[in-house]
């Protein structure tokens, strides 16, 4: 068993709990064959001292998170970002391995552990800001992320998609591994369904430029000028969830639609289970988990083909269509609703193999044995 010290950028905290639950998610995988800590920093204004440490126990996983006060400066932010970790990490016992979970800061600090104390590391990167059209610029921050991809033992994605568009970037390293990302198979997973009209789900965090859900209100609205009956259910808030509420109000039947706001555990769990489909309609993605979530609950997909959701979905579990293709959604998702070929189980098998804990947790142990060979 290891000593491993995840260093995450995105990690659930006191503001936000389903931020970064992904990377919560690896960890807690982690602890199932390993001693495993979280160190987590947060800029924070409503912080009064300079720095604020809350440290927890929770599902076998040690977490640290220091809250520090948030400056007008960037410099002294960044300043404090790195003494805020090292405040963390000295409370906890020299690693075997740290597991640095988004960069490029993280990796920084985990690249000066190295330096220093010689711990190697590993590297997770969800971020994607690597894809054509996102940002992913300026000489400091390039130079200084090929330098900690480069010192790093491996660097795992959570798609081959998203590895080569590091790669793409001058951000080489001989090993890249493709890591599979964790879903509670016991919270989701299938239940009868006796729904009178079509019932569709979408989940995302209600940030337009990216999740482009007035794309799908849109597609919805195609739908509704053909009479066909369907209810679809919103779940999730975030920056633009107002305006998109009133936009889907003004152009939709209300009786159709329902924004729950943001559900968590059981009550998402449940409510996505409910629906006939998930359907998601991105400008760009990485694999968003709840994908995973929706086939281990029996669900088919109709989604945008962007990042690496083609990895996942295929022709067996799902309809993929052209990023802001309104008129092509609209038609996929019509022709999902006529569907009932799709097999429960067979869908749900799809992540047992691969995404449950205990799968990840077994992936993970052998990435940190060095007896995982790359994949890509």
């Amino acid at each position: 068993m290891s000593k491993v010290i995840f260093l995450a950028r995105w990690y659930p905290h006191r503001y936000d709990p389903m931020f970064g639950l992904f990377v919560q998610r690896h960890a807690e995988a982690a602890a199932l064959c390993n001693d495993v800590s979280v160190v987590y920093v947060h800029a924070d204004e409503k912080t009064t001292g300079k720095f604020d440490v809350e440290r927890s126990r929770r599902n076998g996983i040690d977490e640290i998170k220091v809250y520090y006060r948030k400056p007008k400066s960037k410099i002294i932010s960044l300043i404090r970002f790195f003494k805020a970790n090292r405040l963390a990490l000295k409370q906890l016992p020299k690693p075997d391995l740290i597991h640095v979970h988004i960069l490029t800061r993280c990796g920084v600090v985990a690249l000066w552990h190295k330096i220093i104390h010689g711990t190697p590391y590993i590297i997770t990167e969800h971020w994607s800001r690597y894809l054509p059209g996102n940002d992913f610029g300026g000489f400091l921050r390039k130079n200084a992320t090929r330098i900690v991809v480069k010192n790093a033992e491996t660097v795992t994605t959570v798609t081959e998609n998203l590895a080569k568009a590091m790669q793409s970037h001058g951000l080489r390293n001989k090993n890249y591994v493709v890591l599979p990302n964790v879903v509670d198979v016991n919270l989701f997973k299938p239940v009868e369904r006796h729904n009178e009209k079509t019932k569709i789900v979408h989940v995302s965090c209600f940030e337009d430029k990216s999740k482009n859900i007035s794309g799908l209100i849109d597609a919805l609205a195609i739908l509704e000028s053909k009479n066909i009956e369907y209810q679809c259910i919103f779940i999730g808030e975030g920056i633009d969830f107002e305006t998109l509420k009133q936009y889907a109000f003004s152009r939709l039947n209300h009786e159709n639609i329902l924004f729950t706001g943001l559900l968590q555990g059981q009550a998402l769990a449940d409510e996505l289970a409910s629906g006939d489909f998930l359907v998601l309609s991105s400008n760009y993605e990485n694999m968003p988990v709840v994908i995973l979530e929706a086939l281990a609950c029996g669900l088919p997909v109709v989604s945008t083909d962007v990042g690496g959701i083609k990895e996942m979905i295929d022709e067996n579990c799902g309809i993929l269509v052209p990023a802001k293709d309104t008129g092509r959604l609209a038609e996929a998702i019509q022709e999902m609703a006529s569907r009932r070929e799709y097999d429960p189980e067979i869908l749900r098998d799809k992540v047992l193999r691969k995404y449950s804990y205990e799968a990840v947790a077994r992936f993970l142990d052998g990435i940190y044995r060095g007896t995982t060979d790359s994949s890509l």
